[in-house]
């Protein structure tokens, strides 16, 4: 079942390194590591054509086969730096993949498996928007809480004072006085492959936001694991 005839590639970035969490991608929540509940999560999704691990590291890369994951190549060492951007990481994924299997991607999306809560849902929605509404890229958001919206940020200044980071921050007595504000949640991202591959771009032009309403949890920090697990156990229930 193709989406609007479109051939998919799905990428899943891994790479061996990681300062917070040594090992990060190999961390498992409910018995199952970062790498097996993002490949479990595409599974469903037979729109897909194929779906790929960018990793430079082979301990992955074997997790990576044994989830389902298809491996057609290593990630050079360049692409693999903590400086290294995602745009480059996915560029590289993307033509090698179409020269391996001899065919044209239109679409990639792009499946962190840093955010283990995300339901296959998440994944078709950010996709069909890609296509029914011709954007660009399509990248997924949760509201950002209240209390961390620039009108509710302090910054310490030089006297050691507490300052508003707005001037006019202050003024807002309350959450609901402030505007609505997104971050990115690191759920999904779908491109065009004349927009990532020609031009260099993702979030820039006609980027569409895709709003994932649920709790999710984007893994930086050991307290964060502890979160997803949470999110996850209560799901089953």
């Amino acid at each position: 079942m193709a989406i609007g005839g479109k051939t998919v590639l799905a990428v899943v970035p891994a790479r061996g390194g990681s300062k917070g969490i040594p090992r990060k991608n190999l961390r498992e929540i409910q018995g199952r590591s970062l790498i097996s509940h993002a490949a479990t999560v595409l599974q469903p999704l037979d729109w897909i054509d194929h779906s790929v691990l960018s990793t430079d590291d082979e301990e992955i890369a074997a997790e990576g086969r044994r989830c389902g994951l298809e491996v057609p190549f290593m990630r050079p060492a360049e692409l693999a730096r903590d400086e290294s951007g995602a745009i480059g990481m996915w560029q590289h994924a993307w033509e090698t993949c179409e020269s391996h299997y001899g065919m044209r991607f239109d679409i990639s999306v792009l499946v962190q498996p840093t955010t283990p809560t995300r339901k296959p849902e998440d994944i078709e929605h950010t996709v069909r928007k890609l296509v029914e509404e011709n954007a660009d890229s399509v990248a997924t958001v949760n509201h950002l809480p209240g209390h961390y919206t620039p009108e509710k940020i302090l910054r310490i200044d030089d006297s050691g004072r507490l300052q508003p980071y707005l001037a006019e921050g202050l003024s807002y007595t309350s959450r609901q006085m402030a505007p609505d504000y997104y971050y990115r949640n690191g759920i999904a991202y779908a491109v065009t492959r004349s927009h990532l591959l020609e031009h260099g771009l993702l979030m820039e032009g006609n980027c569409l936001p895709l709003v994932i309403e649920h709790d999710i949890a984007n893994i930086d920090d050991p307290i964060e694991l502890e979160w997803a697990e949470f999110l996850l156990e209560r799901d089953r229930r």
